[in-house]
């Protein structure tokens, strides 16, 4: 039944606590999620300076 069993919760706790790598990186996948995060971001903000280069510099005359 649940309610026998032992709780591993606090020793767990401990191994994650004691774990030297920052918060976000320490669950599993979490680099797949920070790395993609920060691929898009380079992206976007990337298209975003191009765009607004174009803007800057206007059409050519004709």
């Amino acid at each position: 039944m649940v309610y026998n069993l032992a709780n591993r919760i606090p020793e767990k706790q401990r191994i994650y606590q004691a774990m030297s790598k920052p918060v976000y990186m320490r669950p599993p996948r979490s680099k797949l999620y920070v790395y993609s995060y920060y691929g898009l971001f380079t992206v976007v903000s990337m298209g975003t300076l191009f765009q607004t280069y174009q803007l800057i510099r206007g059409k050519p005359a004709e």
